[in-house]
């Protein structure tokens, strides 16, 4: 089993003022395992959406007949509403005339039973004109009770028509509305039933979808991640060496003692390297001993004046082909000989210094940048 890397021993850079490493796990979360998971959550939830307006469409089809059954269904009402209606206005009219004229009916009858109890009474005492007066009131009288007789006679008659009508256009309604009712209940019912399956049906589907993503989640490891990205990422595995106290008189190369001096400072470097017409860092990082054997000691002078380096006509074998790599990151040049870049643009490299700098070359212009933000084509 391989062993768990960790980030404390491969994000190191041997440069006490560079922080490469750091940048680097700065823009984690790039890539990975981890990575291919959250695509293809993204993937899949687009599809999950597609499929949720998909059964949207679905389903205001559906409401759209719904809509048209009830509105046919309302018209139907109206009709049957408009006649009973009718029927009902009718019956309650003639109700109340008849239950008018039965009052005045009785009304009528019991003055009759007056006129004629009076005119009994008169027969017996009294003189002849106050007879014949009380026998044309009782007359009247009667003939008023028979005509109230036959007015709420006919009135009754007429009502009885209209219970009539009223009761069969109230059963004929009765058996609309129910029958109505057992349609609305029985289309309701399905399209509920379907809409239920259509939406099981879409939990299924949404589920398998994510199951594609959980499959993707069991091929994630977080040690392989890790591992991978550090074996990929790393900047270096040690850290820069502690700066320490130079004296200025000491560190000069004096012609007398033959011997070199004090390696230069990572500052000390930078401004060599540019002395040296495009020549990478490297090589005064990769062997410091051995650059300075290089170096012709001039004469003493007054002053303390940096060393004049003369440059052999050779550094070796000639330098191989530059190849083209793409920029992962942005990079901020923070000294002269370093060259800014951006994300994706596209850079020669000319060399490949072991330090983690790289000497790389872009539109005629060429400098130092970190080769752990560089991927090659």
């Amino acid at each position: 089993m391989m062993p768990q890397l960790q980030f404390r021993d491969a994000f190191w850079c041997r440069d006490f003022t560079a922080h490469t490493g750091y940048e680097v796990l700065l823009q984690r979360l790039a890539g990975g395992s981890l990575r291919a998971s959250f695509d293809s959550l993204k993937q899949q939830m687009e599809n999950v959406g597609s499929a949720h307006i998909q059964l949207a469409l679905t389903l205001r089809e559906e409401l759209r007949s719904l809509e048209e059954f009830r509105e046919r269904q309302k018209e139907q009402r109206k009709k049957y509403e408009a006649v009973m209606d009718r029927v009902q206005k009718s019956k309650l009219s003639l109700y109340k005339k008849a239950m008018e004229s039965k009052r005045t009916y009785e009304q009528k009858c019991r003055d009759a039973d007056d006129a004629e109890q009076a005119f009994e009474r008169i027969s017996a005492t009294g003189h002849q004109k106050q007879v014949e007066k009380s026998q044309n009131k009782a007359k009247q009288c009667k003939d008023s009770a028979t005509e109230a007789e036959r007015v709420y006679r006919q009135n009754i008659e007429q009502l009885e028509k209209v219970r009539v009508e009223w009761e069969q256009e109230h059963r004929t309604t009765c058996e609309a509305f129910q029958l109505q009712e057992f349609d609305r209940l029985t289309i309701l019912r399905n399209a509920l039933w379907v809409h239920c399956n259509q939406l099981s049906m879409q939990c299924v589907k949404d589920d398998e979808l994510y199951e594609e993503v959980r499959l993707t989640l069991e091929g994630c490891s977080v040690d392989t991640d890790i591992n991978g990205f550090i074996q990929a990422k790393s900047t270096g595995t040690e850290p820069p060496a502690p700066v320490p106290y130079q004296n200025y008189y000491d560190r000069e190369v004096t012609p007398s003692s033959g011997s070199p001096g004090i390696p230069p400072s990572c500052g000390m470097i930078k401004r060599f390297s540019g002395l040296l017409h495009g020549s990478p860092k490297t090589t005064s990082l990769q062997a410091p001993a051995a650059s300075t054997e290089t170096l012709t000691p001039a004469p003493e002078r007054s002053e303390v004046v940096y060393a004049d380096i003369a440059v052999q006509e050779t550094l070796g074998n000639a330098a191989p082909p530059a190849q083209d790599y793409r920029a992962l990151y942005d990079y901020t040049a923070q000294n002269s000989d370093e060259l800014d870049m951006s994300a994706g643009d596209i850079l020669a490299v000319i060399l490949e210094g072991e330090d983690g700098w790289w000497t790389v070359e872009r539109n005629g212009q060429r400098g130092f940048v970190p080769g752990s933000y560089l991927e090659k084509l």
